[in-house]
């Protein structure tokens, strides 16, 4: 049993190198601190414990409920809230319990658009919400690139949706939430937000939070709360029961306690002082970046940002997203190609790319390293030469001397 798995240690060790030398600009990606990865790892991965602590369907559950008892209490701190669980796999997992429990299918849904900022479990037709459920999509304004809460209201009440979902995977400024609240009780609706891109905000006071406005919050566990990869809910009280039953027995098994303890780790960290300078230090480096962008004549989507990502728009320099985010990869700057509001490329493509700072904000990287890496950025973007070798030295100058957590 001692005897390492050299196949698996040499691709570890990859990983490792690569971790360590890339520039990670991915909006949802983030490094977990060595204690949660340490968690993750723990020995609860052995545990089956079906049902909630003290009603399992297993015996020998009485450390998992010790565990399970611990984040859900760190957790209702951390997000001012009175229920939560925190047994989700993932954030669509986390948003499936949700339409199970409080949806019957062919329910109307209405949601952003997935080439606007959406995401795919908030009912794109290739996904289980979109085949399961009547979607309706708003979308945002044209000439603004922001949430249109008038043309909301508007769809809102001609399609009359038993669930309004906001929160939203690339968009880049302040949700609303007291605006949907509102549209959401004209209609009778359920509002749900999927804050997975902004728990870490949130809870750190940098964004508004959406507890005790939404009726569902659901959220992953990494991202900017930099945490294990995982998801959990944050329900109104009288729909709690049928939320927990959506998660187990409606659409999950035994929970993955080890993941749940490293929640709990996670959960303590971010209710640290240190976390809320952290998140602080998050939007800070968006709007340095988001600034010499546009002072360079990328054009952002919006123009601009408040939160922890931002989308430029390309074909302000002439290429595609695809084509973007594989010259950035060659130099060692990891992005992901995304389309952007109206765009006219296929999704494959994308006429854009997104750019985020949590998981760079967490390398402690400075102010000036930050501004040579986005000048490395336009550059690299803006040449036509295919010897890109003097960016990628560039970009190993700076990673090699920032810590990786």
């Amino acid at each position: 049993m001692k005897t390492l798995d050299k196949k698996i240690e040499l691709i570890l060790e990859k990983e490792s190198i690569r971790q360590r030398n890339s520039a990670v600009f991915i909006a949802s990606e983030n490094y977990a601190s060595e204690s949660v990865r340490n968690y993750s790892n723990s020995i609860f991965t052995n545990k089956y414990a079906e049902g909630y602590p003290g009603k399992r369907y297993y015996a020998g559950c009485e450390n998992a409920d010790e565990v399970e008892n611990l984040a859900i209490s760190r957790g209702k701190k951390l997000f001012s809230s009175k229920h939560i669980n925190v047994q989700p796999h993932s954030g669509s997992q986390a948003n499936m319990a949700a339409y199970v429990s409080l949806l019957k299918p062919g329910d109307k849904i209405l949601s952003l658009s997935l080439d606007h900022g959406g995401h795919l479990s908030h009912g794109h037709n290739v996904n289980f919400s979109g085949k399961i459920y009547e979607i309706h999509n708003y979308y945002l304004n044209r000439e603004s690139e922001l949430l249109d809460y008038d043309q909301i209201n508007d769809i809102a009440e001609k399609v009359k949706p038993k669930l309004i979902i906001c929160g939203y995977s690339a968009y880049s400024r302040i949700i609303d939430f007291n605006k949907f609240k509102s549209i959401s009780q004209k209609v009778d609706s359920l509002l749900m937000a999927d804050i997975a891109h902004i728990a870490g905000l949130v809870v750190s006071g940098k964004h508004p939070s959406p507890v005790g406005i939404a009726d569902i919050i659901t959220s992953t566990t990494h991202k900017t709360l930099r945490g294990p990869r995982g998801g959990l809910a944050i329900i109104r009280e009288d729909l709690s029961s049928k939320y927990d039953r959506g998660v187990f027995p409606a659409i999950q098994g035994g929970p993955l306690m080890n993941t749940i303890l490293a929640k709990a780790a996670a959960f303590e960290e971010a209710l640290s002082d240190n976390f809320i300078e952290y998140s602080q230090q998050i939007i800070d480096n968006a709007k340095v970046l988001a600034n010499l962008f546009l002072d360079r004549g990328l054009r952002l989507v919006s123009g601009g940002t408040d939160n922890h990502l931002m989308l430029i728009d390309t074909r302000s320099i002439g290429i595609n997203g695809d084509e973007a985010e594989n010259k950035l990869n060659e130099v060692g700057i990891v992005v992901n190609k995304n389309a952007i509001p109206f765009d006219p490329m296929p999704p494959k493509i994308t006429s854009g790319i997104r750019i985020g700072t949590p998981a760079i904000t967490s390398r402690q990287i400075s102010n000036d390293d930050l501004l040579k890496i986005g000048d490395v950025i336009v550059d690299c973007l803006s040449t036509s030469s295919k010897n890109t070798s003097v960016f990628s030295k560039e970009v190993q100058k700076i990673m090699n001397k920032l810590p990786l957590p």
